[in-house]
């Protein structure tokens, strides 16, 4: 017998400041049996951190490989944002790069890591991704306060990102990367 999906009810009241979006958000999230506790939290952060008219997850799940985990669309239907969580293969940025005009990634995963990964094959438009990692400490931390029904506040401003949880407040540093290496090699 197949396992079946744990739910989690995260309300976050969202500021951010960087983007000036404030919103209250009430998200239902189902955790398939196979994804880590860092990665639905990665998700839930990238949902909040991406958060515009039109976004949602992704109808097929996190198994799914035709479409991202979130993605944003305008009235229409037209993919605006294609936003992956984790590490995902070139092929598929590639894929998400000619599909959307905007490609985010949201991930734990070391930055060295991934830009090899980038390196294995071209990607359309690699320099325009958009790559936001979080410390693996971050969401251990986070993970430690997150429960089935969770209450919290998110703010990001400055490129400091704070999570408040049952008036304890978590933090990190949240900066722009990208797949490329400059000529510093950073």
């Amino acid at each position: 017998m197949a396992l079946s999906a744990t739910m989690y009810h995260v309300q976050v009241n969202l500021s951010d400041v960087d983007r000036g979006v404030y919103q209250p958000l009430d998200l239902r999230l189902a955790r398939h049996p196979s994804e880590s506790m860092r990665y639905l939290l990665t998700r839930t952060l990238a949902y909040c951190l991406s958060y515009e008219e039109g976004i949602s997850f992704s109808k097929g799940g996190i198994s799914s490989t035709d479409e991202a985990p979130i993605s944003v669309r305008d009235p229409t239907g037209v993919l605006l944002a294609w936003i992956d969580i984790g590490s995902p293969s070139a092929e598929r940025l590639h894929k998400a790069s000619k599909a959307a005009r905007r490609v985010a990634l949201f991930t734990h995963v070391e930055l060295a890591l991934l830009r090899r990964e980038a390196a294995t094959k071209a990607i359309h438009k690699v320099e325009d991704i958009e790559v936001w990692r979080f410390s693996p400490a971050f969401l251990d931390a986070l993970e430690a306060k997150v429960g089935r029904a969770t209450k919290l506040e998110l703010t990001r401003t400055d490129g400091q990102l704070y999570v408040t949880l049952d008036g304890e407040t978590i933090e990190a540093a949240l900066a722009r990367e990208s797949l490329v290496e400059d000529a510093a090699g950073s």
